[in-house]
């Protein structure tokens, strides 16, 4: 079990790293193997970030990779901070203007980003079992 956690709070972390990691994996999974990486690159070069293509494939990958690597549990702290900068960007940024409703999901990826941060992926993890196995 994770330091100081129960049976139920890891579960419930479980519970939410799946549901998030598989919610922004497919998100970004769309960006990085569909074709919408050159409005993407775009968006990000109008935002007056740098290397706009570097930081466009950094977002989308840590939505895709970042997801994955939480679903697993495997350096669930460092992906869900690349996904929470990714998705303050995406809120605060990119929708700031725009309705609730619009940057919504954004929010609500950005607040379970900050929750796994936080308190890190719970006892079912790959990270435990691979500690476990040393």
């Amino acid at each position: 079990m994770s330091a100081g956690g129960t049976k139920w709070q890891d579960l419930g972390l479980l519970w939410l790293r799946g549901l998030m990691g598989a919610g922004i994996a497919y998100h970004g999974y769309g960006k990085v193997f569909g074709e919408h990486m050159a409005q993407m690159v775009q968006g990000v070069g109008q935002m007056g970030f740098p290397m706009p293509a570097v930081f466009a494939w950094a977002a989308a990958l840590s939505e895709f990779l970042g997801g994955l690597l939480i679903m697993v549990g495997f350096q669930t702290r460092a992906a869900a901070g690349a996904i929470f900068l990714t998705m303050s960007v995406a809120a605060f940024r990119v929708h700031a203007a725009d309705p609730f409703k619009v940057k919504e999901l954004a929010l609500a990826y950005w607040t379970m980003a900050g929750a796994l941060m936080l308190l890190g992926g719970g006892a079912y993890t790959l990270d435990a079992g691979l500690k476990s196995k040393r």
